[in-house]
């Protein structure tokens, strides 16, 4: 009995020494093979990472090429590019905040008189010092005419310059949120000088990330600029930059889908017809173009914000822009909703249809004969409508149609009235209009006043509102009052497309101020 207890131990203890030593060289084995793993895996990742910094080019596309000159250039890619080859003042940021650039500090001295300092050390990319007599410079150039930035500098009186770090901007008027206008691109004096400026066969020399190798006519190429104040931190991963000049947009689409061209910046809605739907990436942003509604607050019927919470009410914007638009544009509620900082949706207004009518009974109106009446100042008022529409815009047209049937199904009848171009703008200017459709180009700046400030299109008057348009601080409450009493209806703006080759790597975040963002972490891989 003892003999069969010992086999039966030394038969346990077997099989205990053999499950350690297969656990043992198990445990080896996949440490070994697990470092190996992540030795593999991390070999692979600077592999990816030595093929990602050592890529030579870029290569963009353009076309009607006019001039690398940032003050004389009317292309707007041109324009987009030149932010990584000449720097402002201040910059505006992703979400339409404004940040120092060139300028160190930027104090107002009084509601006139602005002083800017700024850093010597900064260099231009031929080595010699960016000084206050730039910005001086710069402005009397752009004053002279027929730049793009000129509205930016219509306020600016004069420029002194006390020493080569400091400027003194004396503005003729007070203006709100002068900050945002100087985000035009600054220019050398020293390098202009004895210059024909508009004439000058010198390649244009700025203080950004790149610099202008050579242009010919074929082709615009871009070098890393080594003396860039921030190369040290944002050492670009590509070193050069080719863009590629074409005669006609189709052109330029065609080159891209054939896979030689890296990308492209548009604002064509219907880009997919050159390069179709797939094997590259986009990324969509928010547009300046904004189409609206505008009431006209002194007529008869619309000085009731009952009626136009109504209609606000009756309309799906999302219809709209699927249904008529095609999904070009993006919907939007309002003059800030492009990708600002500042607009923060609150009070926004989503269809409803039973809510509109409850608004339209709560308000006295009765609904008789498939229509709304209500007595207002003696008389049987109708709730009928003129919508004033250019004959020239085929597009509002068709929108105007639509919303003309999403308020029949409520029951306000909307009658469309197609104007020509001298007509139209005669609504606009004397507002003598009950609702119009109509749109304009968001500026940089917040400013608000072309809505409710004095003489605004809508006939609107706000004391409250127009106390609060001088200062961003009161951005939020001027949108909760302003959805309270909808003088406008916000109703869609363009959409931006940056399209890029599959192979394209970095952070994407376009906006209508700057596509390149960040560009210093954008790459090409092999």
């Amino acid at each position: 009995m003892k003999s069969s207890n010992n086999n039966i131990f030394k038969y346990i203890f077997t099989i205990v020494v053999i499950g350690l030593a297969i656990g043992a060289v198990y445990i080896l084995y996949y440490s070994k093979n697990n470092n190996t793993e992540e030795i593999i895996e991390e070999e692979n990742q600077n592999k990816i990472e030595s093929e990602i910094s050592v890529v030579e080019n870029i290569k963009m596309g353009i076309s009607n090429f006019d001039t690398m000159n940032p003050l004389l250039t009317r292309n707007k890619e041109i324009i987009n590019i030149s932010k990584l080859i000449f720097e402002p003042l201040v910059e505006i940021t992703e979400d339409y905040h404004v940040r120092a650039c060139l300028a160190k500090t930027f104090e107002k001295i009084d509601d006139t008189t602005y002083k800017i300092t700024i850093d010597n050390s900064i260099k231009w990319q031929d080595g010699t010092s960016f000084i206050a007599k730039d910005i001086q410079f710069t402005i009397e150039k752009i004053k002279e005419g027929g730049s793009i930035y000129s509205s930016n500098v219509e306020c600016i009186e004069s420029v002194e310059t006390p020493d080569s770090e400091t400027a003194i901007i004396k503005l003729n008027r007070n203006v709100d949120f002068i900050e945002f206008y100087l985000d035009f691109p600054i220019l050398s004096s020293t390098y202009y000088f004895n210059e024909d400026f508009k004439n000058s066969s010198k390649i244009p020399m700025g203080t950004g990330m790149y610099k202008i190798a050579s242009i010919d006519d074929d082709n615009i190429l871009l070098i890393r600029n080594d003396r860039w104040r921030n190369i040290n931190t944002k050492m670009p991963k590509t070193s050069s930059i080719t863009i590629h000049k074409y005669n006609a947009v189709g052109e330029m689409f065609n080159t891209f889908k054939l896979g030689n061209i890296d990308i492209i910046n548009t604002y064509m809605a219907n880009y997919n017809d050159y390069v179709g739907t797939i094997g590259y990436n986009k990324k969509e942003y928010r547009g300046r173009s904004y189409d609206f509604l505008s009431f006209n607050c002194d007529d008869t019927i619309l000085t009731n914000k009952a009626v136009r919470k109504a209609i606000n009410y009756s309309i799906n914007k999302n219809d709209i822009v699927s249904s008529v638009l095609g999904n070009s544009k993006f919907v939007t509620n309002g003059p800030l909703d492009y990708g600002s900082y500042l607009y923060n949706g609150e009070g926004v207004i989503s269809q409803n249809q039973d809510e509109a009518k409850k608004i339209l009974q709560d308000d006295g109106w009765t609904y008789v004969n498939n229509r709304w009446q209500k007595s207002i100042n003696g008389y049987v008022r109708k709730l009928v409508l003129n919508l004033i529409v250019n004959e020239g815009n085929q597009e509002r047209i068709n929108v105007a149609n639509n919303i003309k049937k999403q308020l029949a199904d409520v029951g306000i009848v909307i009658n469309v009235i197609n104007v020509n171009n001298d007509k139209y703008y005669d609504y606009l200017q004397n507002k003598n209009y009950q609702m119009i459709l109509t749109g304009i180009n968001n500026s940089i700046t917040p400013d608000l006043s072309y809505f409710y400030g004095d003489n605004n299109i809508a006939n609107y008057n706000n004391e409250d509102i127009k106390a609060k348009l001088h200062s961003v601080d009161n951005f939020t409450e001027i949108q909760k009052i302003a959805n309270e009493d909808v003088p406008y209806i916000g109703l869609y703006r363009n959409k931006g497309i940056l399209i890029l080759n599959a192979n394209m790597g970095g952070e994407f975040s376009p906006n209508s101020y700057f596509t390149y963002y960040d560009f210093f972490e954008w790459y090409r891989q092999v």
